[in-house]
C-alpha cells in the first residue's frame, strides 16, 4: 500500500514542492505589504501598486519555468470569494469613517455621483461595447455594469480619514460616499446585463420590482439597523466587562459578515447592507476612541483583503489573455480613464456648489478595482455571455490594471496637494 507523505515527510534528500514555493512567495508579499503600509504617507504610490508588481512578478516567474497559474475565468469562484470578502469589509470601514448628518443635503454631491454619472459611465461603456468593439447588447451593459463603481479598497488612499479625524472635505467624503454606495448600486444593472443577455420576454417588472425596488431598500435597512444594534449590544456588554476592549478590532468583523449574510437571505443587495452597517454602527457609539479600535480591525481585514485580491489578479496575468481585449478593449481603458468617468462626472456636478477644482479631484478618481473584480467573477459563473465573455473581462481586468498605474501613482501627492 502505497502512503502519500507530505514533502516535510518524505525520505531522504528532496527538492521543495510548488506548494513550498508558493507559502515562501506568499511570505516575502506580507512583508511587504507590511512595509508599504508602515510609510504609506511617505511615498509617492500607493501600496496597491507594490501588490500588483508581485503578482505581475509571480506571473513571469510562472510563465517562465512552465507552471500554469490560475485563471479567471477557469477559477472564477476563487476570485469571487476573495473578492467578496475584501469589497464587504472595506465597505463597512467606508461607512465607519463617515460622520456627516444623514441629510439629503449634506449628501448631495454624493447622490449626483450615484443617479447622473453612474448611469452616464454605464451607458457610455455600453454604447462603446456595442459600436466599437462588436458586443452583444447584454454583453455591453454587463461591461459597463463591472466598470462602473468606484472602488472602495483601492479608493481608500483619497478618501476621508478614519473616525478620529474629523475634517470631512466635500471631495473627499464626496468619494468615499459614492465609493461605498456604487459598488452595491451596480447589482441591478449587473442583473439587467444578465435578464437582457438571456433573451427571457417580459423581465423588465421583475427586474424593476425584484433587483431595483424591493433589494435595495432592504440592503440599506438591514444594514443600518444591524449595524446599530450591533453597537449597542457590544457598548452593554463592554460596560458589564463581558467583552474586553481588546478585541474591540475584533467588532467589524462578526458584524459585516452578520449584515451581509441576513441582508443576502432576505434578497438584499449585501453590499449596500455593509456599507450601512459602518454608518449605523457608527451612529450608535459616538466616542472615537472606542471606533477608531473598530475601525483598524476592519482596515488591517481589508489591507490584507487587497493584498490577496491584487497578488492574485497580478498572477493570472498571461499575455494570451492580454490579447483578449484586442485593440478596441485596450482603447476603452484610457477613453474610461480620461474621458468617460471624468465627463460623467463634470455632467452630474453641472450647477453644484462645490470648486472647480474639487470637481476635476472627483471627475479624475473613479478607481477601478477589487469591485470591479468581482462583478467580472459574478458574470463569468452566469454563463450567459458564452464566448463574449472572454473579452468582456479581460478588457475589466486590462481596465483595472490601469487604474491602479494611474491612480496608484497620483493618490498620495494629490492628497497631499489637495490637504495642504
Amino acid at each position: 500500500m502505497l502512503v502519500s507523505l507530505p514533502v516535510a515527510a518524505e525520505r531522504g534528500f528532496h527538492v521543495g514542492s510548488l506548494h513550498a514555493l508558493a507559502l515562501l512567495f506568499f511570505g516575502i508579499a506580507v512583508f511587504a505589504a507590511v512595509g508599504a503600509l508602515s510609510h504609506q504617507r511617505d511615498r509617492a504610490f500607493s501600496a496597491s501598486l507594490i501588490y500588483l508588481s508581485l503578482g505581475l512578478l509571480a506571473a513571469v516567474v510562472m510563465a517562465a519555468i512552465g507552471i500554469s497559474g490560475l485563471h479567471p475565468l477557469e477559477n472564477a469562484r476563487l476570485l469571487e470569494w476573495v473578492s467578496e470578502i475584501a469589497v464587504v469589509i472595506a465597505l463597512f470601514a467606508t461607512g465607519l469613517r463617515l460622520d456627516r448628518p444623514l441629510e439629503l443635503r449634506s449628501w448631495a454631491t454624493v447622490w449626483r455621483l450615484l443617479i447622473v454619472a453612474m448611469p452616464l459611465t454605464i451607458a457610455a461603456i455600453a454604447l462603446f461595447g456595442v459600436e466599437v468593439m462588436g458586443l452583444s447588447l447584454g454583453a455591453a451593459i454587463a461591461l459597463g455594469a463591472i466598470l462602473a463603481p468606484t472602488d472602495p479598497v483601492l479608493a481608500g488612499d483619497i478618501g476621508v480619514g478614519p473616525p478620529e479625524e474629523e475634517d470631512e472635505r466635500e471631495p473627499n467624503f464626496s468619494l468615499t460616499g459614492e465609493a461605498g454606495l456604487n459598488d452595491g448600486l451596480a447589482f441591478p444593472f449587473v442583473f439587467l446585463a444578465l435578464f437582457v443577455a438571456s433573451g427571457e420576454p417580459s423581465w423588465g417588472l421583475d427586474w424593476l420590482l425584484s433587483d431595483v425596488l424591493y433589494a435595495i431598500p432592504v440592503g440599506l435597512g438591514v444594514g443600518a439597523l444591524g449595524g446599530y444594534l450591533t453597537a449597542a449590544a457590544a457598548v452593554r456588554l463592554r460596560d458589564r466587562d463581558l467583552l474586553s476592549e481588546h478585541f474591540d478590532g475584533w467588532m467589524a468583523i462578526p458584524t459585516v459578515l452578520a449584515v451581509y449574510g441576513i441582508a443576502e437571505l432576505l434578497g438584499g443587495y449585501g453590499f449596500l447592507a455593509a456599507f450601512a452597517g459602518g454608518i449605523g454602527f457608527r451612529r450608535y457609539e459616538r466616542e472615537h476612541d472606542y471606533n477608531q479600535r473598530v475601525h483598524e480591525g476592519a482596515e488591517q481585514v481589508e489591507k490584507f483583503g487587497e493584498l490577496s485580491v491584487i497578488l492574485l489578479l497580478g498572477s493570472m496575468v498571461t499575455v494570451a489573455g492580454l490579447q483578449e481585449p484586442g485593440w478596441t478593449g485596450w482603447l476603452l481603458v484610457p477613453l474610461l480613464l480620461f474621458a468617460i468617468r471624468p465627463l460623467s462626472v463634470l455632467v452630474a456636478l453641472i450647477r453644484s456648489p462645490i470648486a472647480g477644482e474639487e470637481r476635476a479631484f472627483v471627475a479624475w478618481f473613479g478607481v477601478r478595482g477589487v469591485g470591479s473584480i468581482y462583478y467580472a467573477a459574478v458574470i463569468v459563473q452566469s454563463e450567459l455571455l458564452g464566448d463574449e465573455t472572454r473579452m468582456v473581462v479581460w478588457t475589466a481586468i486590462a481596465c483595472v490594471i490601469a487604474s491602479v498605474l494611474a491612480h496608484g501613482t497620483t493618490a498620495t501627492p494629490l492628497g497631499r496637494r489637495w490637504s495642504s
